[in-house]
């Protein structure tokens, strides 16, 4: 296996080449730079969303990809007005962000003395001195796959112990007071409360107070409220396999994002790079034994729900191999901002030359990768 993809070293440059030097250069950048300023942020069942679809089937029909859209059912969740402030032990206003999927407040908000955890376990052990108040999770950033089970999960592990409202300090090792946004979920038979992220800054302030001895007191308001589920869609392209088209090598990237961002790192550059590995090897005039598609999902930041349903439509297809086999990590700037400005379209070059390379090698082989 070795010796047959090193004989497609030629390919692989014309690639690079394309990408990084040639026509090609720029051009992810560029398309996700045009597609962010013209359309904005693409929240789940917004009409910004389907906005978005219908440019991207638009924009890659032009490039003479085959392209179809798959319906999807998506949440449909607004923010509403929101805000919060500390009233004890001085008035301080708290930047914060509801999170996903998050009931509201009553109108009048809600007013509560704040009690201060740093884990779950730390929760648990204050147990006797949580109902009725609003849980601060002050917990330190370990990674975020394992940090991220606060955001995930704080509300409904306070509200089993009586609390009424849950803050989560942002999931990031980097802030500048910004609060962060995302999914949430609510446990089954467990009492739903509101739930927002704080700064780091107003997290770690409220825990020197409390650890000072001082009353903390915060009021919440929040008008967030779920819609019916509302129609979508996942939207397919690729270039048909000249041998094999019913074996699938795919390449993937979500169009939806949160409404308090450009949704350019997350994730319009990894949907236009899915895009662009196709363009490029539609400008080399290849076409790979096995089919090449670029699923642009909806409905991610929700819990893949786009993802789940594809897969739900499409699990009897057969894949060149089970989705282990490569990963990478972002750059550092993704953590600053969700915006075109902390992308590069040298990094974006690079990123399409990559999967354009792999995406074709693997498609193009004598035989699947063993499975």
């Amino acid at each position: 296996m070795a010796k047959e993809v090193g004989s497609y070293a030629d390919i692989a440059n014309q690639i690079i080449t394309l990408a990084l030097s040639g026509p090609a250069q720029n051009r992810s950048y560029q398309r996700l730079a045009n597609f962010t300023d013209a359309i904005g942020n693409r929240v789940s069942g917004s009409h910004n969303l389907e906005l978005a679809i219908q440019y991207m089937y638009s924009a890659m029909g032009h490039d003479d990809l085959d392209v179809h859209l798959e319906p999807v059912k998506v949440p449909h969740w607004v923010r509403g007005e929101e805000w919060a402030e500390m009233v004890l032990p001085r008035p301080k206003r708290l930047a914060m962000l509801g999170l996903g999927s998050s009931i509201g407040t009553p109108p009048e908000g809600i007013v509560a003395e704040v009690v201060v955890v740093s884990s779950f376990e730390d929760l648990k052990s204050r147990a006797g001195n949580v109902s009725g108040k609003i849980v601060v999770f002050n917990q330190p950033f370990v990674s975020y796959s394992e940090t991220v089970a606060y955001r995930a999960f704080g509300a409904s592990e306070a509200a089993k112990l009586g609390a009424v409202a849950a803050l989560i300090r942002s999931v990031t090792p980097f802030s500048i007071n910004s609060p962060h946004t995302g999914w949430q979920d609510y446990q089954e038979g467990v009492r739903r409360i509101p739930a927002a992220c704080i700064t780091v800054e107003d997290a770690q302030l409220m825990a020197r107070m409390v650890g000072r001895g001082q009353r903390v007191v915060v009021r919440v308001t929040m008008g967030a409220k779920t819609l019916p589920d509302a129609d979508s869609f996942n939207t397919v392209a690729e270039i048909k396999g000249w041998l094999h088209p019913e074996q699938v090598v795919l390449l993937s990237g979500h169009l939806d994002s949160w409404d308090v961002g450009q949704g350019a790192m997350d994730d319009g550059g990894g949907a236009i790079i899915s895009w662009e590995a196709l363009s490029i090897i539609k400008d080399l005039g290849l076409r790979p034994r096995r089919t090449m598609r670029a699923v642009l999902w909806t409905g991610e930041e929700q819990g893949g729900v786009g993802a789940q349903q594809y897969y739900d439509q499409h699990k009897s297809d057969v894949g060149t191999f089970a989705p282990v086999a490569l990963q990478f990590t972002g750059s550092p700037a993704a953590q600053k901002g969700d915006t075109m400005s902390v992308q590069s379209s040298e990094d974006m070059d690079r990123c399409s030359a990559l999967w354009a390379v792999v995406a074709y090698v693997v498609a193009d082989m004598q035989d699947m990768l063993p499975r």
